[in-house]
């Protein structure tokens, strides 16, 4: 049985060790980090899972950024602790914060990873979103939240300074 939470300030540090035992050295080198480097995480997207003695199983964020200048949610890191891969524990907050966004009335969802991973839930590449380099161009997916969401955006990917749904 698992515990599911918003992340809470206290949670920082237990996530941030999560985060360097799942991903490897030099992790905030990526792109993506530079694109949330001094910008909030979307409140109420970023999720953690405890187990039943309260130890952290799996986390997830999400990061507001721009793509061809239209609100659109930057979603990971997604990390599931290595004890506990395997359980379908990404795979649960992946699918509870796209019905989380959806509510909050975000259209459009980004993320760069593995397509055979991130296509079961619906992601697709999108060729025409541009992450700053050195980011694999196959390895940038977009989900629509709603009808249509992707038709027409396009263009780099950059930071937005606040969160701000839709568009």
């Amino acid at each position: 049985m698992f515990h599911l939470a918003e992340e809470s300030p206290a949670d920082y540090w237990e996530i941030e060790a999560l985060l360097d035992l799942c991903f490897a050295p030099g992790r905030e080198a990526l792109s993506s980090y530079r694109l949330r480097d001094g910008v909030a995480p979307v409140a109420g997207l970023c999720l953690l899972l405890r187990d039943g003695e309260g130890i952290l199983a799996a986390a997830i964020r999400h990061w507001p950024v721009l793509v061809g200048g239209r609100p659109t949610l930057l979603l990971g890191p997604v990390a599931v602790h290595p004890t506990r891969q395997g359980e379908g524990l990404g795979g649960f907050l992946i699918r509870e914060c796209l019905a989380r966004a959806r509510a909050l009335g975000w259209a459009r969802v980004l993320l760069v990873g593995d397509a055979p991973y991130y296509g079961r839930f619906g992601f697709v590449r999108r060729p025409g979103v541009s992450m700053p380099p050195p980011t694999n161009p196959d390895r940038v997916l977009g989900y629509a939240l709603v009808d249509g969401a992707w038709e027409g955006v396009e263009g780099p990917v950059t930071r937005a300074l606040a969160a701000a749904p839709g568009g």
